[in-house]
């Protein structure tokens, strides 16, 4: 009996110790992730706080080295000057003119166009959808000439024309991709249903489709959002008139030939930038389902 008890004692301490050895191995790979990730975090937050912290300091403080990370003095009419110093409520009005008709345009032709290639059975269909995939391997730069040859002809330079009016054709092969790719992992029973009530083809996708793809519209319209916002090439090659500049062509303008207000370039910049960050903390959850929805049934 002694020697029963003796073997399972000595059975059970190498499993317990392996045991213990793993779960200290599992909080030792924790802890240094857990170190890298607080590391990585505080290098790539290292320029959003300098710009911040350079927003309030006087011009010649400004590029000292070391830097100071604390501002003294702190200078809050930085922000009052930036914002005088261009007419950035009409920059601002601009901008979120662009934002709102890409939004509108982008959310309807790409829902559209992706519920057809998702739910509509035409001869082609595969082939035209993987047309539609390879437009995104050409870069925008090879289509910026020829598209700016053709918008100057038509007299839309120096307008929001063609900052807007292409989006209403398709909305961009990316958003038709994610949008089909939701469509087609909703369940088919409900567009059956849909006909069985006498539904046509158009107000199943308006009516049952669309009001169930809210995560894809969302996602879609932050993606938008982000992309007119932070636009540069696209203002800065058709807008000629100080009054059609938008957010972005107006930070730019702060950087003279002969002296640059730093300081109230970094206010300026760091005023623009709060939409983007409101944005970022109060739909972080829809920039994941864009990534996630990107991955449904293909």
């Amino acid at each position: 009996m002694a020697t029963q008890e003796q073997f399972a004692t000595t059975t059970l301490q190498p499993a317990s110790r392996r045991k213990q050895r793993a779960i200290w191995e599992q909080r030792l790979w924790k802890g240094l992730l857990l170190t890298i990730l607080i590391v990585g975090a505080v290098i790539t937050s290292m320029p959003f706080v300098w710009l911040v912290s350079s927003s309030l300091k006087p011009l010649e403080k400004v590029f000292i080295f070391p830097p100071e990370w604390i501002p003294n003095p702190v200078r809050l009419e930085n922000y009052s000057e930036a914002l005088l110093y261009k007419p950035f409520g009409l920059y601002l009005f601009n901008t979120m003119r662009i934002v709102i008709l890409n939004i509108v345009a982008i959310v309807v032709t790409a829902s559209f166009c992706g519920y057809g290639f998702a739910r509509i059975r035409f001869p082609g269909r595969d082939f035209w959808f993987a047309i539609v995939l390879a437009t995104l391997m050409i870069p925008y730069f090879v289509l910026m000439v020829p598209q700016f040859i053709m918008f100057s002809r038509m007299g839309w330079v120096d307008s929001f024309l063609p900052l807007t009016v292409p989006f209403f054709f398709g909305g961009g092969a990316f958003n038709i991709f994610l949008f089909r790719q939701f469509f087609r992992s909703l369940p088919e029973e409900l567009a059956d249903a849909g006909r069985i009530d006498g539904c046509t083809e158009f107000g199943i996708y308006w009516r049952i489709m669309l009001p169930l793809s809210k995560p894809a519209l969302a996602t879609v319209a932050i993606f938008t959002f982000l992309a007119a916002w932070n636009d540069y090439i696209g203002p800065l090659l058709y807008l000629r008139s100080d009054y059609n500049f938008t957010v972005a062509i107006g930070l730019a303008t702060f950087r003279g030939v002969m002296k640059t207000e730093w300081n109230l370039l970094m206010a300026a910049s760091t005023a623009m930038i709060l939409p983007v960050i409101l944005l970022f903390f109060f739909a972080q959850r829809y920039f994941v389902d864009g990534l996630v929805l990107s991955g449904l049934k293909g």
